[in-house]
């Protein structure tokens, strides 16, 4: 079965237990609504090189990449296989380095860990090249797109808005500006406009307010040059005022 990619926004990794996470449902059922995958490939914005690289070990760690956050997050555990042929696969079709050491950051397994909290799907992760650009992400979804039809869900896991600006914890405020690119994205989403999407440091509201950095926002291109022909809205929300937590399927 040809599987679809998606585009998930991870938020904080708070969202992993925090029960009233606006995200926390949607991340638990999210597998009702997918065909159950052989492998996963994974993009996340916590792991940027200078060329490509793919993880190749057998067993893929938590890797806790955060800071002050409450004991209870350290103490979660999310090891899986890695998707070793899928890993060399990887490595051919985008000239990947490879490495046998590293696992799974927050950007990858903290979502994982509430879609598939099984752990038994083997999973790989490709960095973020750090001189990418919209367009070459884009390309490189394209080149790695036949991998799912060999039932290879691929994942882009990011965030629709990232500002510099510190959370607010509590429950309930909405930063306008985040809303406005959040409904902006909403849109383009239904429009599935490519152009639109790849030109959004020029065509969405307050892009550099929303992506100070853009490490965030670009996983979105490679899930959306892998499947080009349809885009639907999985989810929306934004927690801790600032935090855009939408989702969005490509297929």
């Amino acid at each position: 079965m040809k599987m679809p990619t998606v585009f998930l926004s991870h938020g904080s990794p708070m969202m992993v237990i925090e029960k009233d996470s606006v995200c926390r449902d949607f991340f638990t059922k999210l597998a009702d609504q997918l065909p159950r995958p052989k492998s996963i490939l994974i993009i996340s914005a916590h792991w940027q090189t200078q060329i490509p690289t793919v993880t190749t070990a057998n067993q893929l760690e938590t890797i806790y990449d955060f800071r002050g956050f409450p004991n209870e997050l350290y103490q979660l555990d999310y090891t899986v296989s890695g998707a070793t042929e899928l890993s060399h696969q990887v490595r051919d079709i985008c000239d990947a380095e490879m490495d046998n050491i590293r696992g799974l950051d927050h950007g990858a397994w903290a979502p994982l860990s509430l879609i598939y909290p099984e752990a038994d799907i083997p999973v790989t992760q490709l960095s973020l090249p750090l001189d990418a650009t919209p367009q070459s992400l884009y390309e490189m979804g394209q080149a790695l797109s036949p991998l799912r039809d060999q039932g290879v869900l691929i994942i882009a896991s990011g965030s629709v808005t990232h500002g510099l600006r510190k959370p607010r914890w509590q429950r309930g405020t909405i930063d306008p500006r985040a809303q406005d690119f959040e409904n902006w994205f909403i849109d383009t989403i239904k429009n599935n406009d490519h152009n639109e999407l790849l030109n959004a440091a020029t065509t969405a509201p307050d892009f550099t307010y929303a992506h100070p950095t853009n490490e965030h926002w670009i996983p979105l291109y490679v899930a959306l040059g892998a499947a080009q022909e349809k885009a639907t809205l999985l989810h929306r929300g934004i927690e801790h005022e600032i935090l855009s937590m939408a989702a969005a399927r490509f297929d």
